[in-house]
């Protein structure tokens, strides 16, 4: 068991450099985070150690910290967090929901937000219903504000021209391999091993 949570630490926290640095999640939890920071005005890339040195050293403090909460909490306390397990999921899932529904209501003491936030509840459940990756969608959500402006930006500065994405090599070739792997992916043979890779 040592070595899977090690990994997955590590993963965790490997995925701040992505985001920070260039501004891109790489999963759907660090979607969450671009999403809470632009919220809060934060824009996260590469000026973000230089715009907001709190919160980039605050981060790495907070990553040492919780690794040596985590070792003081775990250890005495590993009992607890098994039993926790044997909680049943009927009793669990409704209280989540409460929780979410406290914290949503929280925000703005508005009952609107709770009803806007359980709808897109029920339509993620129907995607995930309809065979659809969630990850993807919200990656997307998040992304694709930043993708409309970086759009908008170029198509002024090539006064609506198009072949500027083709015209430099470094943009043209980002755009051949992006073709390449939707043409690969989209592959049946691919596309089934994808299949078995996500039901195993």
């Amino acid at each position: 068991m040592a070595g899977p949570e090690a990994a997955n630490n590590a993963g965790a926290q490997a995925a701040f450099i992505p985001l920070l640095t260039l501004g891109i999640p790489p999963n759907a939890v660090m979607a969450l985070m671009v999403g809470a920071m632009t919220i809060h005005g934060i824009v996260p890339g590469p000026q973000v150690m230089t715009r907001n040195p709190d919160l980039f050293w605050g981060m790495i403090a907070s990553m040492w910290i919780g690794n040596l909460a985590l070792l003081v909490i775990n250890l005495p306390l590993v009992g607890l967090w098994v039993r926790l397990l044997k909680v049943p999921y009927r009793l669990m899932f409704p209280a989540i929901l409460i929780f979410c529904c406290i914290g949503i209501y929280s925000i703005n003491n508005q009952a609107a937000d709770v009803i806007i936030t359980a709808f897109f509840g029920l339509f993620g459940y129907a995607l995930l219903k309809l065979g659809f990756e969630l990850a993807p969608l919200l990656l997307g959500f998040v992304l694709g504000g930043l993708l409309e402006d970086a759009f908008r930006r170029a198509m002024d500065l090539s006064h609506g021209s198009l072949m500027t994405f083709v015209e430099r090599p470094i943009s043209a070739g980002l755009l051949v391999v992006a073709l390449i792997v939707l043409i690969i992916a989209v592959l049946p043979a691919v596309a089934n091993k994808r299949n078995e890779a996500f039901a195993e």
